[in-house]
């Protein structure tokens, strides 16, 4: 009897463990995970170093709360990565959750690309997440490589044609590359795909453009002369009333003005091209004015988010 019970020991405890084999495979590899630290290895030539009040740059991806996931996700976005792996960690029960909340938060996803440059701006990003907490992101990109080079070599021709040696004041150079584009763009109101008119193709070739190709096109700017900046979307409190705006902030000496190149460039009912200046580099106090007889939520924007808007002046 005890020559069987020995077998059949044996026999039960191997039952086990194939039974169990997926959930002891999936535990192991959780803690070797655990023990991993992963890191950004490579980050392309659009990679901002600068952060932000509301996301920055991060080194650490073992999340312990909602603001950690935002900055792994700027941080994957920023560095042009199309994927990247990190893990939950156990003690941070809401994790998954709040990494799905987020990956599916069309309008908070949308404000988060806006502090990256244009060029490494995503269409669309995927979460995959298993049981074990592992989080792979994938990230697909708006530019493709082709649209890119040809954007910066006609970018860079401009500027050494626009940006000449007696404009030594930044509002005199910023001024001159906000005119050229206006001047030589109209809005596009049927906003037909191969206009290519909601990336900085469709202003820069095709003379087309919605609040987006001229806000990415200002941006490439901006940022090849040297001035930090981001973009800034509508918080939208009445879809109905709007479909959501976009236009420019940048940093110069210190402050945070904004830059709407879209509505200095308006659709006139006489067919006719205007050229303002109303919203070019004015403070948030001053847009407000701006708008102050116009019924439109296109300027309502979060200052949670864009906070470096909420004051005139930045501490360096």
């Amino acid at each position: 009897m005890k020559k069987l019970l020995v077998p059949i020991i044996c026999l039960i405890c191997i039952l086990i463990v194939l039974l169990s084999a997926d959930k002891i495979t999936d535990h192991l590899i959780f803690f070797l995970n655990q023990k991993t630290t992963n890191k950004i290895e490579i980050k392309n030539d659009y990679y901002k170093k600068n952060n932000y009040i509301f996301v920055s740059n991060t080194e650490d991806f073992t999340p312990y709360g909602i603001e950690d996931i935002l900055n792994i996700m700027y941080s994957i976005i920023n560095s042009g990565s199309p994927n990247f792996t990190f893990y939950c960690p156990k003690e941070y029960t809401d994790c998954v959750k709040n990494i799905k909340d987020i990956t599916n938060d069309r309008t908070l996803l949308t404000h988060l690309n806006n502090f990256v440059h244009p060029f490494n701006s995503f269409s669309s990003i995927e979460a995959t997440i298993s049981n074990t907490g592992e989080i792979i992101i994938k990230v697909n990109y708006l530019y493709g490589k082709e649209d890119i080079e040809k954007i910066n070599d006609e970018v860079d021709k401009l500027i050494n044609m626009l940006i000449t040696p007696d404009l030594t004041e930044d509002y005199d150079k910023i001024k001159v590359v906000h005119d050229y584009i206006i001047n030589n763009t109209k809005y596009d109101l049927e906003n037909k795909e191969e206009n290519k008119s909601y990336i900085a193709y469709g202003p820069l070739f095709n003379h087309l453009a919605t609040c987006n190709g001229y806000t990415d096109l200002m941006a490439i700017f901006l940022t090849k002369m040297g001035y930090d900046n981001y973009k800034v979307a509508t918080t939208i409190e009445k879809e109905e009333n709007t479909e959501g705006h976009v236009w420019n902030a940048v940093k110069i000496n210190d402050e945070w003005l904004h830059l709407d190149l879209t509505w200095d460039d308006p659709v006139s009912s006489d067919g006719k091209d205007y050229l303002y200046h109303k919203y070019f580099l004015i403070s948030t106090e001053e847009l407000i004015t701006a708008d102050s007889n116009i019924t439109s939520e296109d300027h309502v924007f979060d200052k949670t988010i864009y906070s470096e808007l909420k004051n005139t002046k930045q501490e360096t």
